[in-house]
């Protein structure tokens, strides 16, 4: 029986075209939709399934939250791979209907957020109503007595369903798109590729001016370049923040592993989330820039600088 990986479903997301690029070895019936991304954690967790797909990250709208508190407060999991989704949207209904006809809209809020624009000028009056998914919109639309007339969702959503197309490019930014993480329990990281991102949840240890800086100069004296910066509440009381961290690099690179002993030295705690190739097609991907003097390399030999120093030696 082949391993099974569960993704946020159902059927017709974007989290399974996502599951599609990550998981392609995976045959169809070894893809599970699950109801909710705490669902996609619980299966993980459990042993359930081997791995999962869940939204991280959106253009246009920011962070997932759902996904962001599980990473953070829940058992820990480690990312071990991502991928980038285009986000297109359509507004789907069934046969028959025509844009007239429709007086309620349904989509997943991030989706809704993407369309006001087009909405406001092509559907002014129509009500809006937002459910778990785009997929789970074009579905609940496809059943007899629906409650609503039409979804926003993706093309392959609304064909899969059955529907028909009553517009498409109805985002009001063609160039969005959605980050989508590939979660695996705790165990051996992917090798480094030399075009990876590594991830961590840091909980400052007291509110004081300067606490951020003191994290963030971690990775600058050392090169390491930071590609998300996103603050979080930690859930035990008012005030209280925790930072996602992604940051350019491998923790098996040796200016990586200093930068995080770095931030273990300075916070609370740490969350290590994962090193892992920044896309799940690395080969399409250019390595980062690195500014002179950032690299292992160049650690090494300062290193081996320092030692002749202590050593009496003067070049």
């Amino acid at each position: 029986m082949p391993n099974r990986y569960a993704y946020l479903g159902p059927e017709g997301t974007f989290t399974e075209a996502a599951m599609r690029d990550l998981r392609p070895d995976a045959p169809d019936e070894a893809r599970i939709p699950c109801d909710g991304v705490a669902s996609v954690f619980d299966a993980v967790r459990s042993g359930a399934v081997e791995g999962g797909v869940v939204p991280l990250e959106n253009s246009v709208e920011g962070g997932v939250t759902a996904t962001i508190a599980e990473l953070i407060n829940g058992e820990p999991l480690l990312i071990t791979g991502q991928t980038a989704v285009p986000v297109e949207f359509a507004l789907f209904a069934r046969p028959g209907t025509t844009l007239a006809d429709v007086k309620r809209v349904a989509t997943h809020p991030h989706a809704l957020a993407q369309c006001r624009g087009w909405l406001a000028q092509h559907l002014p009056d129509a009500d809006t109503h937002t459910v778990s998914s785009t997929a789970a919109a074009a579905r609940t639309v496809a059943e007899p007595g629906a409650p609503f007339d039409a979804a926003i969702c993706a093309v392959f959503a609304g064909e899969r369903y059955g529907l028909r197309a009553l517009a498409s490019g109805v985002g009001d930014r063609s160039d969005a798109a959605t980050r989508f993480i590939h979660l695996s329990r705790p165990g051996p990281l992917p090798e480094p590729t030399g075009a990876d991102l590594t991830s961590v949840v840091a909980f400052i240890a007291d509110d004081h001016p300067g606490a951020l800086i003191e994290v963030l100069n971690q990775f600058a004296v050392r090169g390491v370049n930071l590609t998300r910066l996103e603050s979080r509440p930690t859930g035990d009381r008012l005030g209280n923040y925790c930072f996602c961290i992604d940051a350019e690099g491998h923790v098996a690179e040796a200016r990586v592993g200093e930068a995080l002993m770095g931030i273990r030295r300075v916070c609370r705690d740490v969350r290590f989330l994962g090193s892992y190739p920044r896309s799940g097609r690395t080969e399409d991907l250019d390595p980062p820039l690195r500014p002179r003097s950032t690299t292992d390399a160049d650690f090494a030999e300062a290193e081996r600088w320092l030692a002749r120093i202590r050593s009496g030696q003067v070049d």
